[in-house]
C-alpha cells in the first residue's frame, strides 16, 4: 500500500535539511507546507518565545471521514529536531540495507524516520480515500535539548483520546509502555584562589568537587535507577589554585520515591563536602521530565500490538531508559506509548536507518489508524 521509493526519497530529503536542536526554522516551515498539501488543518503555538528553541510546535489534524462519534480520536508526534553534528548530512545507501551519513555527521534518523514514516501514511490516506477518525499530528521542536518543545504545547491545541510517539530506539512492533522521571542536578562548588605556589593559602575547588564526586553512588544505582556526572569543568591556569568548579549531573528513576533519595544523596554528599572545607556550594535541582507508565490492558497498548502483529512483527512491550516527549504529553493526560522505529547508534556518526524498518513503520502506522477505525 505504500509507496517505497516515494518514502525513501522523504526521508532523504528531511535528513538534508538541517535541523539541529534551536535551528528548526527551516524544516518546520518545509513541514508546514508539506502537512497542510495534504489537507490538515495546522496550527502553531508559540513554541520559539523559548530562546533556546528556533522555530513553533506544529498541530497537524485531520478531520474524521465517518459521523460515527464512537471512533477514538488519536494522534502520533515525532520532533524535527536533532543532535549535533547535524549539518549537511549527506546520506549514503549501502548494499547491506541500511542508510547512513558520510561519517562526518549523525544520520537523523532519530527522528526523520518518524516524520517520513507519518508523511507516507498521510499520503497514502490522501490517495486511496483511507477512511479514519480524527488524526492529530504533533510535531515538535527541541525534544533532543530535554523536551523542551512539548514542555510548550498548550493543552487546549490537543484533541485526542490516547496516542503514540515514533521515537524509540527498538525494533518495529515494539511499544515502549513506561519511561523513567529525569532530574538534573547543577552544582557550582567554591573554594578560595591563590598562587599555585603557596597553595595553603588557599582552597582548590577542584580537590572538593573531586572528594565529593568520589563519594557519590553513581551509575547503575539499582534496577531501575541511574545517576551520573556530565560534565565536571573548573580552574583556569596550572599556577593558580582554583575557586570554583560547576558539576552537571543527572538522575534517572521509573520511582518517584527513589529518585528523591538519590538527588538527596548528591545533594547531602556535596553540602558536607564543602563544610568539611569551609567553603560553599550553589545547587540546582530541576525536573527535566516526569516519568510514566502505561498498563498492558490499555486500549492505546492493546491497539500497539495488535497492529505489529498483524505486520507478523513481535509485538514485545518494554521500559525505557530515556524520555520521549511521549512524558510530557502523558503528563498532560492523554496516554501514549512509544512505538519502536528500528534505528541504530542514534546521537553518533555511526547512526543508521534499516531501510526495510522504515517501510515496516509506515505500514504499522496506517494499521493502527485501520484498527482504531474498525473496532472503534
Amino acid at each position: 500500500m505504500i509507496n517505497e521509493q516515494r518514502l525513501l526519497d522523504t526521508f532523504l530529503e528531511l535528513v538534508q535539511t538541517n535541523s539541529e536542536s534551536g535551528n528548526e526554522g527551516k524544516i518546520q516551515a518545509q513541514l508546514k507546507n508539506k502537512f497542510e498539501s495534504l489537507g490538515l488543518t495546522v496550527v502553531e503555538d508559540q513554541a520559539s518565545q523559548n530562546q533556546y528553541l528556533g522555530a513553533n510546535n506544529l498541530i497537524c489534524t485531520l478531520p474524521s471521514t465517518t459521523e460515527d462519534k464512537q471512533i477514538d480520536k488519536v494522534y502520533f508526534t515525532s520532533h524535527m529536531d536533532t543532535v549535533v553534528p547535524g549539518i549537511d548530512i549527506k546520506p549514503q545507501i549501502k548494499d547491506d540495507g541500511y542508510i547512513y551519513s558520510d561519517g562526518s555527521t549523525i544520520l537523523g534518523a532519530d527522528d526523520k524516520a518518524g516524520l517520513a514514516a507519518i508523511i507516507e501514511a498521510l499520503e497514502v490516506i490522501h490517495e486511496t480515500n483511507l477512511p479514519h477518525g480524527q488524526l492529530q499530528f504533533v510535531i515538535t521542536v527541541g525534544e533532543e535539548i530535554g523536551l523542551e518543545g512539548a514542555k510548550q504545547l498548550p493543552i487546549e491545541l490537543l484533541d485526542s483520546d490516547f496516542g503514540y510517539a515514533i521515537d524509540a530506539s527498538a525494533p518495529v512492533g515494539t511499544t515502549v509502555v513506561g519511561a523513567p522521571t529525569q532530574m538534573k542536578f547543577d552544582a557550582t562548588i567554591y573554594g578560595k584562589t591563590a598562587h599555585a605556589s603557596v597553595p595553603d593559602k588557599g582552597i582548590s575547588a577542584i580537590n572538593i568537587a573531586a572528594k565529593a564526586v568520589s563519594d557519590m553512588k553513581l551509575g547503575r544505582i539499582d534496577d531501575i535507577t541511574t545517576a551520573n556526572i556530565g560534565r565536571f569543568e573548573g580552574g583556569s591556569a596550572t599556577n593558580i589554585v582554583a575557586d570554583k568548579v560547576t558539576l552537571k549531573a543527572e538522575a534517572r528513576s521509573h520511582s518517584n520515591e527513589r529518585i528523591d533519595k538519590q538527588i538527596e544523596h548528591m545533594q547531602s554528599v556535596v553540602e558536607k563536602t564543602v563544610q568539611r572545607y569551609g567553603t560553599s556550594a550553589d545547587i540546582e535541582i530541576t525536573k527535566s521530565y516526569p516519568g510514566f507508565k502505561v498498563a498492558e490492558d490499555t486500549k492505546v497498548v492493546e491497539v500497539a500490538k495488535k497492529s505489529a502483529t498483524q505486520l507478523s512483527l513481535t509485538a514485545e512491550t518494554i521500559i525505557a531508559g530515556g524520555g520521549s516527549d511521549g512524558n510530557i504529553i502523558n503528563g498532560l493526560g492523554i496516554p501514549t506509548v512509544i512505538l519502536g522505529v528500528g534505528y541504530e547508534n542514534i546521537h553518533t556518526t555511526s547512526e543508521r536507518m534499516p531501510i526495510d524498518s522504515l517501510n515496516l513503520l509506515s505500514q504499522q502506522i496506517l494499521k493502527i489508524i485501520e484498527i482504531i477505525t474498525n473496532n472503534k
